[in-house]
Protein backbone atom coordinates (compact mmCIF):
# COMPACT_ATOMS: atom_id res chain seq x y z
CA UNK A 1 0.00 0.00 0.00
CA UNK A 2 1.35 3.26 -0.98
CA UNK A 3 0.62 6.98 0.15
CA UNK A 4 1.21 10.22 -1.01
CA UNK A 5 2.69 13.35 1.92
CA UNK A 6 3.36 16.42 0.89
CA UNK A 7 6.24 18.95 2.38
CA UNK A 8 6.42 22.45 1.98
CA UNK A 9 10.02 24.08 1.76
CA UNK A 10 10.88 27.59 1.69
CA UNK A 11 14.18 29.42 1.02
CA UNK A 12 15.35 33.24 1.67
CA UNK A 13 18.10 34.41 -0.32
CA UNK A 14 20.25 37.30 1.38
CA UNK A 15 21.28 40.27 -0.35
CA UNK A 16 20.42 43.17 -1.88
CA UNK A 17 16.74 41.31 -2.16
CA UNK A 18 14.77 39.29 -0.75
CA UNK A 19 13.04 36.47 -2.37
CA UNK A 20 10.88 33.85 -0.88
CA UNK A 21 10.17 30.29 -3.22
CA UNK A 22 7.61 27.73 -2.19
CA UNK A 23 7.76 24.42 -3.82
CA UNK A 24 5.58 20.92 -3.59
CA UNK A 25 7.34 17.76 -2.84
CA UNK A 26 5.51 14.50 -3.29
CA UNK A 27 7.17 11.62 -1.62
CA UNK A 28 5.94 8.19 -2.36
CA UNK A 29 6.46 5.36 0.00
CA UNK A 30 5.66 1.70 0.36
CA UNK A 31 4.13 0.67 3.35
CA UNK A 32 5.09 -3.25 4.27
CA UNK A 33 2.54 -5.85 5.71
CA UNK A 34 2.62 -9.12 6.91
CA UNK A 35 0.99 -11.66 5.26
CA UNK A 36 -2.07 -12.10 7.79
CA UNK A 37 -2.24 -8.14 7.89
CA UNK A 38 -2.72 -8.15 4.26
CA UNK A 39 -5.26 -11.15 3.83
CA UNK A 40 -7.59 -8.87 6.57
CA UNK A 41 -7.09 -5.88 4.44
CA UNK A 42 -8.19 -7.63 1.30
CA UNK A 43 -10.72 -9.57 2.69
CA UNK A 44 -12.46 -6.00 3.83
CA UNK A 45 -11.67 -4.51 0.52
CA UNK A 46 -13.63 -7.63 -1.28
CA UNK A 47 -16.54 -7.33 1.60
CA UNK A 48 -17.26 -4.36 0.91
CA UNK A 49 -17.16 -4.55 -2.72
CA UNK A 50 -19.79 -7.34 -2.60
CA UNK A 51 -21.89 -5.30 0.02
CA UNK A 52 -22.21 -2.86 -2.79
CA UNK A 53 -22.16 -4.77 -5.19
CA UNK A 54 -25.48 -6.51 -3.43
CA UNK A 55 -27.43 -3.04 -3.01
CA UNK A 56 -26.96 -2.63 -6.36
CA UNK A 57 -28.23 -5.78 -7.44
CA UNK A 58 -31.11 -5.33 -4.84
CA UNK A 59 -32.16 -2.12 -6.14
CA UNK A 60 -32.19 -3.03 -9.81
CA UNK A 61 -34.27 -6.14 -8.79
CA UNK A 62 -36.87 -3.96 -6.78
CA UNK A 63 -37.03 -1.55 -9.95
CA UNK A 64 -37.35 -4.61 -12.65
CA UNK A 65 -38.96 -7.58 -11.65
CA UNK A 66 -42.40 -6.88 -10.72
CA UNK A 67 -45.02 -9.40 -8.33
CA UNK A 68 -45.30 -11.51 -10.44
CA UNK A 69 -42.06 -11.93 -11.92
CA UNK A 70 -41.06 -12.64 -8.27
CA UNK A 71 -43.70 -15.52 -8.14
CA UNK A 72 -42.11 -16.78 -11.30
CA UNK A 73 -38.48 -16.65 -9.75
CA UNK A 74 -40.09 -18.59 -6.48
CA UNK A 75 -41.33 -21.21 -8.81
CA UNK A 76 -38.49 -21.84 -10.33
CA UNK A 77 -36.75 -22.31 -7.68
CA UNK A 78 -38.89 -24.52 -5.64
CA UNK A 79 -39.09 -26.65 -8.99
CA UNK A 80 -35.61 -27.25 -9.48
CA UNK A 81 -35.44 -27.77 -5.49
CA UNK A 82 -38.40 -30.48 -6.08
CA UNK A 83 -36.76 -32.07 -8.86
CA UNK A 84 -33.53 -32.65 -7.24
CA UNK A 85 -34.56 -33.28 -3.97
CA UNK A 86 -37.87 -35.94 -4.56
CA UNK A 87 -37.27 -36.20 -8.66
CA UNK A 88 -40.56 -34.66 -9.15
CA UNK A 89 -40.78 -34.62 -13.03
CA UNK A 90 -43.87 -32.19 -12.42
CA UNK A 91 -41.24 -29.85 -10.60
CA UNK A 92 -38.48 -29.91 -13.55
CA UNK A 93 -41.48 -29.04 -15.50
CA UNK A 94 -42.27 -26.11 -13.34
CA UNK A 95 -38.95 -24.72 -12.98
CA UNK A 96 -38.57 -25.38 -17.08
CA UNK A 97 -41.93 -22.94 -17.82
CA UNK A 98 -40.40 -20.60 -15.21
CA UNK A 99 -37.43 -19.68 -16.67
CA UNK A 100 -38.72 -20.03 -20.56
CA UNK A 101 -41.27 -16.95 -19.29
CA UNK A 102 -38.35 -15.58 -18.00
CA UNK A 103 -35.93 -15.99 -20.69
CA UNK A 104 -38.58 -14.58 -23.17
CA UNK A 105 -39.67 -11.36 -21.03
CA UNK A 106 -35.82 -10.29 -20.44
CA UNK A 107 -35.43 -9.18 -24.21
CA UNK A 108 -38.71 -6.46 -23.51
CA UNK A 109 -36.47 -4.72 -21.16
CA UNK A 110 -32.88 -4.59 -23.12
CA UNK A 111 -31.49 -1.36 -23.87
CA UNK A 112 -32.05 2.62 -23.50
CA UNK A 113 -34.56 4.60 -25.13
CA UNK A 114 -34.18 8.50 -25.38
CA UNK A 115 -37.80 9.73 -24.54
CA UNK A 116 -39.33 13.21 -24.47
CA UNK A 117 -42.48 13.93 -22.53
CA UNK A 118 -44.00 16.77 -21.93
CA UNK A 119 -47.70 17.71 -20.33
CA UNK A 120 -49.62 20.77 -20.65
CA UNK A 121 -52.43 21.65 -18.94
CA UNK A 122 -54.64 24.09 -19.98
CA UNK A 123 -55.26 25.83 -16.57
CA UNK A 124 -54.20 25.83 -13.49
CA UNK A 125 -57.29 27.56 -11.51
CA UNK A 126 -60.05 26.04 -11.64
CA UNK A 127 -63.46 25.70 -9.48
CA UNK A 128 -64.52 22.88 -7.71
CA UNK A 129 -66.35 20.89 -9.60
CA UNK A 130 -64.58 21.31 -12.93
CA UNK A 131 -62.38 19.46 -15.41
CA UNK A 132 -59.14 20.30 -16.57
CA UNK A 133 -57.99 19.34 -20.46
CA UNK A 134 -54.80 17.94 -20.59
CA UNK A 135 -52.35 17.02 -23.76
CA UNK A 136 -49.56 14.16 -23.16
CA UNK A 137 -46.67 14.65 -25.79
CA UNK A 138 -44.78 11.70 -25.75
CA UNK A 139 -41.53 11.72 -28.48
CA UNK A 140 -38.96 8.95 -29.25
CA UNK A 141 -35.50 11.22 -29.35
CA UNK A 142 -33.81 8.08 -29.92
CA UNK A 143 -31.95 6.63 -33.12
CA UNK A 144 -33.97 2.77 -32.53
CA UNK A 145 -37.42 1.43 -32.43
CA UNK A 146 -38.86 1.61 -29.14
CA UNK A 147 -41.33 -0.41 -27.53
CA UNK A 148 -45.04 0.18 -26.51
CA UNK A 149 -44.74 1.73 -22.75
CA UNK A 150 -46.91 3.09 -20.60
CA UNK A 151 -47.22 6.57 -19.27
CA UNK A 152 -47.98 7.00 -15.48
CA UNK A 153 -48.97 10.55 -14.24
CA UNK A 154 -50.00 10.89 -10.94
CA UNK A 155 -52.56 13.43 -10.39
CA UNK A 156 -52.94 14.02 -6.64
CA UNK A 157 -53.98 10.75 -4.66
CA UNK A 158 -55.15 9.46 -8.14
CA UNK A 159 -53.21 7.98 -10.99
CA UNK A 160 -53.42 8.24 -14.80
CA UNK A 161 -51.99 5.78 -16.92
CA UNK A 162 -51.44 6.90 -20.41
CA UNK A 163 -50.96 3.96 -22.90
CA UNK A 164 -47.79 4.83 -25.75
CA UNK A 165 -47.63 2.50 -28.81
CA UNK A 166 -44.63 1.04 -30.60
CA UNK A 167 -42.82 4.89 -31.74
CA UNK A 168 -40.48 4.80 -34.83
CA UNK A 169 -36.89 7.41 -34.37
CA UNK A 170 -38.00 10.62 -33.81
CA UNK A 171 -41.90 9.65 -34.17
CA UNK A 172 -44.55 11.68 -31.47
CA UNK A 173 -47.57 10.44 -29.87
CA UNK A 174 -50.22 12.36 -28.35
CA UNK A 175 -52.87 11.87 -25.76
CA UNK A 176 -55.99 13.59 -24.95
CA UNK A 177 -56.41 13.56 -20.69
CA UNK A 178 -58.78 15.06 -18.45
CA UNK A 179 -58.45 15.34 -14.89
CA UNK A 180 -61.37 16.13 -12.55
CA UNK A 181 -61.12 18.61 -9.95
CA UNK A 182 -64.27 17.84 -7.61
CA UNK A 183 -63.20 19.34 -4.75
CA UNK A 184 -61.52 22.53 -3.21
CA UNK A 185 -57.71 22.21 -3.09
CA UNK A 186 -54.05 21.65 -4.35
CA UNK A 187 -53.42 18.83 -6.97
CA UNK A 188 -50.17 18.00 -7.81
CA UNK A 189 -50.03 16.35 -11.16
CA UNK A 190 -46.38 14.66 -11.48
CA UNK A 191 -43.80 13.25 -11.19
CA UNK A 192 -44.37 11.55 -14.60
CA UNK A 193 -42.64 7.61 -15.24
CA UNK A 194 -42.85 6.19 -18.40
CA UNK A 195 -42.76 2.04 -17.92
CA UNK A 196 -41.91 -0.49 -20.82
CA UNK A 197 -42.39 -4.19 -19.32
CA UNK A 198 -43.03 -7.32 -21.18
CA UNK A 199 -46.65 -8.37 -21.82
CA UNK A 200 -46.94 -10.67 -19.22
CA UNK A 201 -45.79 -8.26 -16.69
CA UNK A 202 -43.17 -10.35 -15.26
CA UNK A 203 -40.12 -7.50 -15.72
CA UNK A 204 -40.12 -3.91 -16.16
CA UNK A 205 -37.81 -0.57 -16.48
CA UNK A 206 -39.02 2.73 -15.43
CA UNK A 207 -38.07 6.20 -16.11
CA UNK A 208 -38.77 9.34 -14.18
CA UNK A 209 -39.74 13.03 -14.82
CA UNK A 210 -39.18 15.18 -11.96
CA UNK A 211 -41.19 18.20 -12.66
CA UNK A 212 -44.49 18.61 -10.51
CA UNK A 213 -47.03 21.23 -11.90
CA UNK A 214 -49.04 22.63 -9.19
CA UNK A 215 -53.56 23.14 -9.66
CA UNK A 216 -55.11 25.02 -7.65
CA UNK A 217 -58.90 24.67 -6.98
CA UNK A 218 -60.86 27.22 -5.22
CA UNK A 219 -63.98 27.38 -3.63
CA UNK A 220 -67.17 27.92 -5.27
CA UNK A 221 -68.49 31.04 -4.71
CA UNK A 222 -70.94 33.93 -5.09
CA UNK A 223 -71.39 37.10 -6.57
CA UNK A 224 -72.29 39.43 -3.72
CA UNK A 225 -74.55 42.39 -6.02
CA UNK A 226 -73.32 45.99 -4.64
CA UNK A 227 -76.86 46.56 -3.70
CA UNK A 228 -77.17 43.78 -1.42
CA UNK A 229 -73.94 44.77 0.50
CA UNK A 230 -75.43 47.52 2.27
CA UNK A 231 -74.43 45.99 5.74
CA UNK A 232 -70.69 46.85 4.96
CA UNK A 233 -71.05 49.43 2.21
CA UNK A 234 -73.03 51.69 4.80
CA UNK A 235 -70.05 51.73 7.38
CA UNK A 236 -67.60 54.12 4.72
CA UNK A 237 -68.07 57.50 5.72
CA UNK A 238 -70.24 57.17 8.79
CA UNK A 239 -68.86 59.64 11.53
CA UNK A 240 -67.68 57.93 15.08
CA UNK A 241 -67.24 59.04 18.61
CA UNK A 242 -63.53 59.88 17.51
CA UNK A 243 -62.34 62.98 17.19
CA UNK A 244 -59.52 64.10 15.23
CA UNK A 245 -57.86 67.67 13.38
CA UNK A 246 -58.93 66.70 9.80
CA UNK A 247 -61.32 64.90 9.16
CA UNK A 248 -65.17 65.65 6.47
CA UNK A 249 -67.44 65.59 9.35
CA UNK A 250 -67.27 68.70 11.56
CA UNK A 251 -67.80 68.66 14.80
CA UNK A 252 -66.78 72.16 16.79
CA UNK A 253 -63.97 74.56 17.16
CA UNK A 254 -61.61 74.60 20.16
CA UNK A 255 -58.50 76.76 21.58
CA UNK A 256 -55.35 76.53 19.11
CA UNK A 257 -52.72 73.98 20.72
CA UNK A 258 -48.92 74.41 19.49
CA UNK A 259 -48.82 72.17 16.69
CA UNK A 260 -52.38 72.31 14.95
CA UNK A 261 -52.37 73.45 11.11
CA UNK A 262 -53.04 76.84 10.63
CA UNK A 263 -55.17 75.47 7.45
CA UNK A 264 -58.31 74.59 9.81
CA UNK A 265 -58.12 77.83 11.41
CA UNK A 266 -61.78 79.12 12.58
CA UNK A 267 -61.38 83.15 11.74
CA UNK A 268 -64.94 83.90 12.74
CA UNK A 269 -64.58 82.33 16.38
CA UNK A 270 -60.97 83.81 16.40
CA UNK A 271 -62.44 87.61 16.08
CA UNK A 272 -65.26 86.80 18.47
CA UNK A 273 -63.40 85.30 20.87
CA UNK A 274 -60.13 87.17 20.31
CA UNK A 275 -57.99 83.88 20.97
CA UNK A 276 -56.87 81.92 18.42
CA UNK A 277 -59.21 78.83 17.54
CA UNK A 278 -59.67 75.60 15.00
CA UNK A 279 -61.79 73.45 13.73
CA UNK A 280 -62.17 69.80 15.00
CA UNK A 281 -63.70 66.88 13.05
CA UNK A 282 -65.50 63.55 13.96
CA UNK A 283 -63.16 60.79 12.48
CA UNK A 284 -65.20 58.74 9.32
CA UNK A 285 -65.03 55.29 9.74
CA UNK A 286 -63.18 52.75 6.66
CA UNK A 287 -64.76 49.15 6.55
CA UNK A 288 -62.05 47.53 7.61
CA UNK A 289 -63.65 43.87 7.69
CA UNK A 290 -62.59 41.16 9.15
CA UNK A 291 -63.12 37.86 8.35
CA UNK A 292 -62.81 35.27 10.83
CA UNK A 293 -63.01 31.48 10.00
CA UNK A 294 -63.02 28.85 12.17
CA UNK A 295 -60.95 25.70 11.28
CA UNK A 296 -61.50 23.28 14.08
CA UNK A 297 -63.19 20.25 12.50
CA UNK A 298 -65.38 19.42 15.61
CA UNK A 299 -67.31 22.31 15.03
CA UNK A 300 -68.53 20.98 12.01
CA UNK A 301 -71.46 18.06 11.25
CA UNK A 302 -69.80 17.15 7.68
CA UNK A 303 -66.67 17.70 4.82
CA UNK A 304 -69.62 19.10 2.98
CA UNK A 305 -70.77 21.99 5.47
CA UNK A 306 -67.30 23.04 6.19
CA UNK A 307 -66.58 23.50 2.32
CA UNK A 308 -70.28 25.62 2.20
CA UNK A 309 -68.61 27.72 5.38
CA UNK A 310 -65.01 28.10 3.50
CA UNK A 311 -67.08 28.99 0.02
CA UNK A 312 -69.33 32.15 2.36
CA UNK A 313 -66.30 32.97 3.79
CA UNK A 314 -64.33 33.37 0.45
CA UNK A 315 -67.27 35.26 -1.37
CA UNK A 316 -67.22 37.62 1.24
CA UNK A 317 -63.82 38.65 0.58
CA UNK A 318 -63.92 38.39 -2.46
CA UNK A 319 -66.56 40.89 -2.92
CA UNK A 320 -64.78 43.07 -0.60
CA UNK A 321 -61.37 42.72 -2.26
CA UNK A 322 -63.32 43.47 -6.00
CA UNK A 323 -64.84 47.19 -3.98
CA UNK A 324 -61.28 47.86 -3.30
CA UNK A 325 -61.58 47.42 0.61
CA UNK A 326 -59.71 46.69 3.31
CA UNK A 327 -60.16 42.71 4.24
CA UNK A 328 -58.66 41.03 6.54
CA UNK A 329 -58.90 37.04 6.16
CA UNK A 330 -58.00 35.33 9.40
CA UNK A 331 -57.46 31.19 10.50
CA UNK A 332 -56.09 29.22 13.25
CA UNK A 333 -52.32 28.79 12.47
CA UNK A 334 -52.09 24.92 13.39
CA UNK A 335 -50.96 23.57 16.92
CA UNK A 336 -47.55 21.62 17.12
CA UNK A 337 -48.23 18.02 18.47
CA UNK A 338 -45.12 18.54 20.75
CA UNK A 339 -46.38 21.74 22.32
CA UNK A 340 -46.70 21.34 25.99
CA UNK A 341 -47.82 24.58 26.65
CA UNK A 342 -50.95 26.28 24.78
CA UNK A 343 -49.71 28.01 21.47
CA UNK A 344 -51.72 31.05 20.21
CA UNK A 345 -51.15 32.07 16.83
CA UNK A 346 -53.12 33.12 14.16
CA UNK A 347 -52.55 33.02 10.06
CA UNK A 348 -53.62 35.75 7.84
CA UNK A 349 -54.64 35.25 3.94
CA UNK A 350 -52.95 37.21 1.52
CA UNK A 351 -55.85 39.99 0.37
CA UNK A 352 -53.76 42.00 -2.63
CA UNK A 353 -55.82 40.29 -5.57
CA UNK A 354 -58.79 37.88 -5.83
CA UNK A 355 -56.68 35.72 -7.54
CA UNK A 356 -54.02 35.10 -4.25
CA UNK A 357 -56.85 35.07 -2.12
CA UNK A 358 -58.78 32.11 -3.78
CA UNK A 359 -55.35 30.75 -4.30
CA UNK A 360 -54.81 30.71 -0.47
CA UNK A 361 -58.29 29.40 0.53
CA UNK A 362 -57.39 26.00 -1.67
CA UNK A 363 -55.14 25.19 1.12
CA UNK A 364 -57.61 25.65 4.10
CA UNK A 365 -58.05 22.05 5.76
CA UNK A 366 -60.26 21.43 9.53
CA UNK A 367 -58.28 19.96 11.72
CA UNK A 368 -57.94 18.98 15.49
CA UNK A 369 -55.20 20.77 16.47
CA UNK A 370 -56.37 24.72 16.13
CA UNK A 371 -57.18 27.14 18.36
CA UNK A 372 -61.08 27.56 18.71
CA UNK A 373 -62.81 30.91 17.14
CA UNK A 374 -62.91 32.62 20.47
CA UNK A 375 -59.03 32.72 20.90
CA UNK A 376 -58.73 33.67 17.50
CA UNK A 377 -61.05 36.05 17.57
CA UNK A 378 -59.33 37.49 20.86
CA UNK A 379 -56.07 37.50 19.06
CA UNK A 380 -57.26 38.98 15.63
CA UNK A 381 -59.02 42.03 17.65
CA UNK A 382 -55.54 42.78 19.61
CA UNK A 383 -53.11 42.37 16.48
CA UNK A 384 -56.26 44.63 14.30
CA UNK A 385 -57.67 47.04 16.78
CA UNK A 386 -58.73 48.91 13.91
CA UNK A 387 -61.68 47.25 12.77
CA UNK A 388 -64.91 48.19 11.45
CA UNK A 389 -67.05 44.61 10.95
CA UNK A 390 -66.30 41.16 11.80
CA UNK A 391 -68.14 37.92 10.14
CA UNK A 392 -67.15 34.98 12.35
CA UNK A 393 -68.03 32.30 10.44
CA UNK A 394 -68.37 28.24 11.99
CA UNK A 395 -69.80 25.21 11.35
CA UNK A 396 -73.83 24.37 13.26
CA UNK A 397 -71.92 22.58 16.22
CA UNK A 398 -70.69 25.77 17.47
CA UNK A 399 -73.19 27.16 20.23
CA UNK A 400 -74.76 30.50 20.24
CA UNK A 401 -73.31 31.06 23.51
CA UNK A 402 -69.48 30.49 22.29
CA UNK A 403 -70.63 32.70 19.31
CA UNK A 404 -71.55 35.87 22.05
CA UNK A 405 -68.08 35.13 23.64
CA UNK A 406 -66.42 35.37 20.26
CA UNK A 407 -67.98 38.60 19.55
CA UNK A 408 -67.39 40.22 22.67
CA UNK A 409 -63.81 39.79 22.24
CA UNK A 410 -63.79 42.48 19.48
CA UNK A 411 -64.07 46.18 20.24
CA UNK A 412 -67.54 47.90 21.29
CA UNK A 413 -67.53 49.77 17.90
CA UNK A 414 -67.27 46.95 15.72
CA UNK A 415 -70.27 45.11 14.19
CA UNK A 416 -70.29 41.49 15.08
CA UNK A 417 -72.12 39.27 12.39
CA UNK A 418 -71.95 35.30 12.59
CA UNK A 419 -72.36 33.05 9.96
CA UNK A 420 -73.42 29.59 10.95
CA UNK A 421 -73.83 26.53 7.91
CA UNK A 422 -76.59 24.48 8.52
CA UNK A 423 -77.31 22.88 5.50
CA UNK A 424 -80.84 22.25 4.20
CA UNK A 425 -82.07 24.18 6.66
CA UNK A 426 -84.16 27.49 6.57
CA UNK A 427 -82.28 30.20 6.11
CA UNK A 428 -82.51 32.90 9.44
CA UNK A 429 -81.30 36.12 10.67
CA UNK A 430 -81.72 37.39 14.19
CA UNK A 431 -80.30 40.17 15.78
CA UNK A 432 -79.19 40.35 20.13
CA UNK A 433 -77.02 42.67 21.76
CA UNK A 434 -73.70 41.90 21.30
CA UNK A 435 -73.74 40.37 17.23
CA UNK A 436 -76.26 39.29 14.27
CA UNK A 437 -76.32 35.52 13.64
CA UNK A 438 -77.08 34.38 10.22
CA UNK A 439 -77.99 30.79 9.56
CA UNK A 440 -77.21 29.24 5.97
CA UNK A 441 -79.01 26.84 4.48
CA UNK A 442 -77.38 26.55 1.43
CA UNK A 443 -74.54 29.12 -0.30
CA UNK A 444 -76.75 30.45 -2.28
CA UNK A 445 -78.79 31.93 0.76
CA UNK A 446 -75.56 34.33 1.44
CA UNK A 447 -76.58 37.59 -0.96
CA UNK A 448 -80.34 37.23 0.45
CA UNK A 449 -79.53 37.06 3.86
CA UNK A 450 -76.56 40.22 3.44
CA UNK A 451 -79.36 42.14 1.92
CA UNK A 452 -81.94 41.76 4.69
CA UNK A 453 -79.37 42.52 7.42
CA UNK A 454 -78.17 45.92 5.41
CA UNK A 455 -82.32 46.79 5.04
CA UNK A 456 -82.90 45.63 8.74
Amino acid sequence: MSFTTESRLTRTTAGTSTSTRTATVTRYTRTRRGPVRGAVFGLRRAARATARTARRTAGWVRETVTAAGMLTVVALVLGVVAGLAFGWIEGWAVAAIALVLLVVCVPFILGAHDYGIRLTLDRDRVVAGSEIAATLDVRNNGARLSLPGVVDVPVGEGLIEAHVPLLRPQAQHQEQLTIAARRRGVIDVGPMTITRGDPIGILRREMRWPEVQRIHVHPVTVRIPRTSAGLIRDLDGTPSTTLVDADLSFHAVREYVVGDSQRHVHWKSTAKTGRLMVRQYEESRHARIAIVLDLDAESYETDDEFESTVSAAASLALQGVRDGRDVLFVVSDEIPEQSRSEVFSIRTLPTVTPQALLDATSTLDAAERVMRLEAVTALTAQSYPDLSIGFLLTGSRTPLDRLRLAAVKLPAAVDAVAVRTELGEEPTMKSARELSVMTLGALGDLPQMLARGALG
